[in-house]
């Protein structure tokens, strides 16, 4: 089995030094060294709570490794959930049920592109998606993916081969509006073409 190269963040060397007894001897992880933090594939962070200075230090954290973050944590209110995930955060485990096998257990899961919620949070997380989406997304036209039913049915007939004249007759639109659809669309995903574009909504599942 492939190890998980993980690094450790905490707010204190006693929370740090818990977490390394967990992990280190795992056949299936590989802890990394502080200087090796920018290889991780995972964080594995701990806190009491979600303060203003462990936000802002799991922010900076995920904006150095780009890695997916497994939190270890006393309390997480159902009204920070929210920030948590905007920080990265995809597995949350409370400091009183950790054990190496479902720390390593959330390690894998974030790896491999999932996440782990204590059962009372995952129905809470979905009720705030399901307010952003109603009190925010919508009125402004957009969805979760961030995309606007129109921009999703030009990116549909991209992705089916459709060039743009033909897109304009089965949309009703003008080829000037669905030039500015695709620009608006791979301008503001900071995307380089229509191919990439079509890419990266099939990749992230929106169309």
């Amino acid at each position: 089995m492939e190890q998980v190269r993980v690094a450790l963040q905490a707010m204190d060397p006693v929370s740090h030094a818990g977490l390394a007894a967990l992990l280190q001897f795992r056949g299936d992880i590989s802890l990394l060294r502080p200087q090796q933090r920018a290889d991780a594939q995972v964080l594995v962070a701990a806190a009491e709570r979600l303060t203003p200075d462990v936000v802002s230090a799991l922010r900076r954290a995920g904006a150095e490794t780009g890695a997916p973050i497994v939190l270890v944590c006393q309390e997480v209110a159902e009204a920070e959930l929210l920030t948590a995930v905007e920080c990265r955060v995809v597995a949350i485990l409370p400091r009183s049920a950790v054990t190496t096998e479902r720390l390593a257990h959330s390690v894998r899961a974030a790896a491999a592109g999932g996440g782990v919620l204590p059962p009372n949070l995952i129905g809470e997380l979905l009720k705030q998606v399901d307010r952003m989406q109603r009190d925010v997304l919508a009125p402004n036209g957009l969805n979760a993916s961030g995309l606007t039913p129109r921009e999703i049915d030009v990116l549909r007939l991209m992705a089916d081969g459709f060039d743009t004249n033909e897109i304009a007759g089965k949309l009703c639109y003008s080829e000037r509006t669905v030039k500015n659809v695709i620009y608006g669309v791979t301008h503001r995903l900071k995307l380089r073409n229509r191919s990439h574009a079509v890419a990266y909504a099939l990749r992230a599942g929106m169309i």
